[in-house]
């Protein structure tokens, strides 16, 4: 596996399919031409390399990266440069929506791809007050604002008309009941009261329930992510090509495929690696995602990282995206 090690590492760094001859010389070893053309076919034979229409050397399959990724990568401590300017970033201070955002851009600028962080779960905020207004028809808005300051709107068409009184007593109510507790739990009892047999509120009350639910459920599931770097992908030949950079770009923009993926990595532990197809997106065959979450209160809620090349620079990404994971805890815990 050395020679796939050698391999791989030269590719990243050059892009260029590896030939015999120059594997050899890197590699470091006394070996015949002949001997290194086998080796290079058992790793073809493998599966975890592959030889272009167009040239004799060879470039990583997926599973080639997964191979150097989980067994022969040598992991880097980020640069004394990278570090200070990860700590710059977060010097300063900045709500939680600018923090997310600076800490994209910054994950794009230092490895030189598309940086991508989820905002903190609201699930995680506490309920600081809801108002209950009416509207024309049958209709109320619900304004809930959470203890970030975060303000969440929904229009609800209603079974029947609303007073203004009517509504001020539902708020008072709500209000009463819930303030300083997490949405994630207000979420639950509110549906815990949905369920219950009613005897014990009355139709007004149980309305005002109702339409307290619907708006922090939709608070409590509006996930978002901030993008940066998009264009530096475009400095990479295998992801070069107009139709695919405009529906990475499309998948970026709507950020709803990326969001999932994101969401898969809330429960896991360390540095998660998606190589290829393992994302499950058709569009990112040609990428590797780099995650991992980061954590308040050692509660996790958000995940951060880089998508890029297949061929990114692992050893040097994944240090990166752990440490600025840790800061930005750091920082949103201040």
């Amino acid at each position: 596996m050395h020679f796939l090690k050698v391999l791989v590492e030269r590719y990243i760094k050059d892009g260029q399919p590896v030939g015999s001859r120059t594997l050899s010389k890197d590699a470091g070893l006394d070996l015949s031409p002949a001997t290194v053309r086998n080796v290079m076919a058992d790793l073809e034979d493998l599966g975890l390399v592959v030889s272009p229409h167009t040239s004799a050397g060879r470039v990583p399959t997926a599973a080639g990266y997964r191979v150097f990724v989980d067994s022969l990568l040598t992991v880097h401590q980020p640069s004394p440069q990278d570090l200070e300017a990860l700590r710059q970033r977060f010097a300063g201070p900045m709500d939680a929506k600018s923090l997310v955002e600076s800490t994209s851009r910054l994950l794009s600028g230092i490895t030189h791809l598309a940086g991508v962080v989820m905002l903190p779960r609201h699930e995680r905020h506490a309920f600081r007050q809801i108002e209950l207004l009416p509207l024309s028809g049958a209709r109320v808005l619900a304004i809930l604002i959470t203890s970030e300051g975060e303000v969440h709107n929904r229009i609800i068409t209603t079974e029947r008309s609303f007073t203004p009184a009517q509504l001020e007593e539902a708020t008072n109510y709500l209000n009463r009941v819930f303030t300083g507790q997490d949405i994630k739990d207000v979420r639950k009892r509110l549906l815990e009261d949905l369920k219950d047999t009613h005897q014990n509120m009355d139709a007004l009350m149980m309305r005002a329930v109702t339409l307290a639910h619907e708006v922090v459920t939709a608070a409590e599931g509006a996930d978002d992510c901030f993008i940066a770097g998009q264009t530096n992908l475009m400095e990479f030949g295998e992801l070069a090509g107009m139709d695919r950079l405009k529906q990475l770009f499309d998948a970026f923009n709507q950020k709803r495929e990326i969001l999932h993926i994101l969401d898969r990595c809330i429960a896991a532990d360390g540095v998660q690696i998606f190589i290829g197809d393992e994302s499950g997106y058709d569009l990112l065959d040609d990428c590797s995602l780099v995650t991992t979450a980061y954590r308040v209160d050692d509660q996790v809620v958000g995940v951060l990282g880089v998508i890029g090349p297949t061929r990114m620079d692992y050893q040097r990404v994944i240090p990166i995206v752990d440490v600025t994971a840790r800061l930005l805890a750091a920082a949103l815990r201040q």
